[in-house]
């Protein structure tokens, strides 16, 4: 078994937040969707492997009332501790904000905390380097 994808929510309208944050943020590309499921609103994205495999998916779809997920989340998963900084860069330059607090609370990853266009909760990790013996810890 593998995920297909994960699906969040966003209110009428919150495409173009979802395409900031989605595309412009986090650098996923957006697809586009089946013609049966397009007049739905929303918007697909995705991620890619250097050999062109999706590695993860992302659906905003269009929900009336519409709450934002405050604790329910995707992780997404970078190759580096680079990636993620430059990514949460990125973020922040969008005018999203990025939360740290929990960068090294969950053993064995580096992650931050933010939120998409929507309200929706979303983390961002990758695997924390090895310790080197002698050398502090990472800021």
């Amino acid at each position: 078994m593998r995920l297909h994808h994960v699906q969040v929510a966003c209110p009428p309208g919150g495409e173009g937040r979802a395409r900031r944050f989605y595309a412009d943020g986090l650098g996923l590309a957006e697809v586009s969707k089946p013609p049966e499921l397009a007049g739905r609103g929303g918007a697909w994205f995705r991620a890619y492997d250097g050999g062109g495999a999706v590695t993860a998916e992302i659906h905003v779809g269009v929900e009336e009332p519409f709450a934002p997920a405050r604790k329910a989340h995707p992780a997404l998963v970078l190759e580096s501790v680079a990636e993620l900084e430059a990514t949460a860069a990125r973020l922040e330059a969008a005018g999203f904000a990025v939360d740290w607090r929990e960068r090294r609370s969950f053993t064995g990853f580096e992650r931050f905390h933010t939120v998409d266009g929507a309200g929706n909760r979303v983390e961002v990790m990758t695997p924390a380097p090895a310790p080197v013996p002698g050398d502090a810890e990472r800021p």
